[in-house]
């Protein structure tokens, strides 16, 4: 528990209990006296509630992982350099504004985009990623041990931590791998989310190139 969290944690469980003291020695309970009661009771336990819930909060950043890849810069000859320019920036946006350290796009059953720490640009999907492509919605693993089918993912980063696969209608995918467990925050899954929509409408030809 953060120290800031202790601290309310703390002044909390004292306003309680003083509190609860000076209930029982008070020698007369008026309705006033009660309603004060009531009051300090309620903000000493919000108090407390927030203290417990800190951690969401304010998450405390997690530590990096030790992954080991080589940095890789992959992006198909089929597009042409407009499209190439696109995934070539929202990529590396991608990587330098969110905890991604790698990202792939899978379109039309072949890598197309391989983009930060990876051992491979010929990435083969597996039942996780079928799953995706299926069900049309996006699928957040914050903690992939907790996965036995993560082993589909150990030929872009051995052990990678949490992981992000964001379908682009039935012909592909967008996949981010993060640096740590539970690095991805709303505010990435967004940013994430809204540029995988945007390269799929892209690759699907609903934005028009001039």
């Amino acid at each position: 528990m953060p120290q800031n969290s202790k601290i309310t944690f703390f002044i909390g469980l004292l306003f309680l209990i003083l509190c609860v003291i000076n209930g029982f020695f008070t020698e007369e309970i008026t309705p006033s006296f009660l309603r004060a009661e009531i009051l300090s009771a309620l903000t000493s336990v919000i108090l407390i509630l927030i203290a417990l819930m800190w951690k969401e909060i304010n998450p405390v950043s997690s530590k990096k992982e030790n992954l080991i890849g080589e940095q890789k810069l992959y992006i198909d000859d089929q597009f042409t350099d407009i499209i190439k320019y696109e995934l070539g920036w929202g990529s590396h946006q991608i990587l330098t504004a969110t905890p991604a350290a790698t990202l792939i796009i899978y379109w039309n059953n072949k890598t197309v985009l391989v983009r930060g720490l990876s051992n491979t640009i010929d990435f083969i999907p597996g039942e996780i990623c079928k799953k995706a492509l299926e069900s049309g919605k996006p699928i957040s693993l914050v903690n992939t041990t907790l996965y036995p089918g993560k082993f589909e993912f150990d030929s872009i980063l051995v052990d990678i931590p949490s992981v992000i696969i964001y379908p682009l209608k039935s012909q592909g995918f967008v996949l981010a791998g993060g640096w740590s467990k539970r690095c991805f925050s709303k505010s990435d899954q967004i940013w994430i989310y809204g540029w995988s929509e945007k390269i799929g409408q892209l690759l699907n030809g609903s934005i028009k190139i001039k």
